[in-house]
């Protein structure tokens, strides 16, 4: 993936260290790429047998914030894409910088969401986020949370092979659940439950922010003011690798236990290639009504 050297990169909607987001119970976050996949779902579906204490996750538990690996020390203001070379930890403000920057022109009425990158735990209106979650969206404040140094490990772990492009569909897929918000479609989609299988309401939102992530790598490249100026063949193929890595079908089989369809919360990794693929092809944010859809 290639950045556009004179791009402005907007930290303004950014923030680093131990967060703002508000303590206590609320609306439970969006498990998103990564993380949301690997230890939210494994512990709904497994339990106990994995020896993981959903509270220690998300939610309940009394724990502090921790800034962490000199997150609230880096600043990427005033940076263009010819500078994350020197600078490459601010790569993931050039993600939200593009993101924000697509989105923002796509939909009335656009209402930026700030990205808190954080390390450890961290306190949002959804409850305390945990690095092990990965990335994940949190309906009660607007906000996407990422451990940007645990994500890069989980891509691998998940045997994802990564890069920018891969990085940067992760982010995008957080902010494809902002949109599905700001839209009233997340709330409707909730409305009939925490159901489960492969065309449940949850599966068809998880779907949506796959075909919205694709639908920013179409439109990207053609903003002279994004950041990111070219999507290679190569990228492309990280991103559906990423997408596929993160099929629930991949983590239960990396999981030890069976594929279980019922159970799915977020959609095959063929689905989640599909719809990645179909919001890049039309690069069109309509054509990602996964509520309608009758093949997913």
């Amino acid at each position: 993936m290639e950045y556009r050297d004179d791009a402005r990169i907007d930290t303004a909607e950014v923030r680093r260290g131990g967060g703002s987001g508000r303590r206590g119970g609320g609306r439970m976050a969006i498990g998103g790429g990564v993380g949301g996949v690997v230890v939210l779902v494994l512990v709904l579906l497994f339990g106990n047998n994995l020896g993981i204490n959903l509270e220690d996750v998300m939610g309940t538990g009394d724990t502090g914030q921790d800034p962490g690996n000199g997150q609230s020390e880096i600043s990427c203001t005033g940076l263009k894409g010819s500078d994350l070379e020197a600078n490459p930890e601010c790569r993931w403000d050039a993600y939200a910088s593009a993101i924000q920057g697509y989105w923002s022109t796509a939909v009335d009425g656009f209402e930026p969401a700030p990205m808190q990158i954080f390390s450890g735990q961290i306190s949002t209106a959804c409850g305390t986020g945990s690095s092990e979650m990965g990335p994940f969206y949190c309906p009660g404040d607007a906000t996407v949370y990422v451990d940007t140094q645990f994500t890069e490990k989980l891509l691998t772990q998940l045997g994802a092979t990564g890069g920018d492009a891969a990085e940067a569909y992760v982010v995008a897929h957080e902010f494809g659940h902002h949109i599905s918000n700001l839209t009233g479609q997340m709330e409707k989609s909730r409305a009939g439950g925490n159901d489960t299988g492969p065309k449940s309401n949850q599966v068809r939102l998880e779907l949506q922010a796959d075909c919205y992530a694709g639908v920013f790598f179409a439109n990207t490249v053609k903003d002279a003011n994004s950041p990111i100026q070219k999507v290679t063949r190569d990228d492309l193929a990280r991103v559906a690798d990423a997408a596929s890595a993160v099929g629930d079908d991949h983590i239960q089989e990396q999981g030890g236990g069976r594929v279980v369809p019922e159970s799915w919360t977020h959609g095959s990794s063929e689905m989640r290639q599909r719809w990645v693929t179909k919001g890049f092809d039309s690069g069109d944010p309509n054509a990602c009504d996964t509520f309608s859809a009758k093949d997913l």
